[in-house]
């Protein structure tokens, strides 16, 4: 089907939602540091995995190590700025084409270019806290910080407000993007295959027969699908715009 029809549904579809996966970073140039080659890096680097160090049981049992890791690989990583295929999905959400945006990813790459109704599942590297006294801080203030970044107020070790592994995704952020999946009749599945965990955890809410599914890399799971397009996100969601604005 082509980007002109594919529009058309998207015109005529009173809500929907986009689901984006890691495709789009990867097509803005960041590096997959749990699965790609940048994993065996860290490891070789560190002693422990990326998934090892990015826990909450790391963080609680050693800080130092956990947060040279966070500012030496996570932050520098959210340095990179968002793609093309952001600055797309911002486009398409001005005209009315896109009402809501869930992901996994913590780079706050989609709130970075301006889309709104953005649900962070898993929050942001933007985020930061004291778990004693709720203070909030800034990216800035974990990236200049040496060593442990600590409260101004308590002292206390800076908790990054991500969903580290080990933990539960917060269940009010569940909710919320469950109840946009619902309203959905139309939901656009960007860079990732219907297998993984972010399609898992929101298709089971999708109660819509226009399930559009864009990919680089075939996959078996593609069939559940309603229209596939296999080729770059961002091409795709640039070709939509000019055919918004042709």
């Amino acid at each position: 089907m082509s980007e002109r029809n594919i529009l058309q549904l998207l015109r005529h579809s009173r809500y929907t939602v986009v689901l984006s996966g890691q495709g789009l970073m990867i097509e803005s140039g960041y590096p997959l540091l749990r699965d790609g080659a940048e994993s065996y890096e860290i490891e070789q680097k560190y002693g422990y995995s990326y998934e090892e160090m990015l826990s909450s049981s790391f963080y609680s049992a050693r800080k130092e190590l956990f947060f040279r890791f966070y500012k030496e690989v996570i932050l520098k990583a959210a340095e990179i700025p968002p793609g093309k295929g952001f600055h797309m999905l911002k486009q398409l959400q001005d005209h009315g084409m896109i009402h809501a945006i869930i992901t996994r990813r913590i780079a706050g790459l989609e709130n970075r270019v301006g889309c709104t109704n953005v649900v962070n599942l898993k929050g942001t590297v933007f985020d930061n806290f004291c778990p004693n006294c709720g203070r909030h801080y800034p990216i800035e203030y974990m990236r200049e910080a040496k060593g442990v970044p600590l409260c101004e107020q308590c002292l206390v070790a800076i908790r990054p407000k991500v969903c580290l592994f080990g933990e539960m995704i917060d269940n009010g952020l569940m909710t919320r993007a469950a109840e946009e999946v619902e309203k959905a009749d139309a939901l656009l599945v960007l860079g990732t295959n219907l297998s993984t965990p972010l399609c898992s955890q929101m298709l089971q809410y999708y109660t819509g027969t226009k399930l559009i599914l864009v990919t680089e890399s075939e996959h078996y799971s593609d069939q559940r699908a309603d229209i596939v397009v296999h080729g770059r996100c961002d091409d795709f969601l640039e070709k939509l715009v000019m055919e918004c604005e042709g």
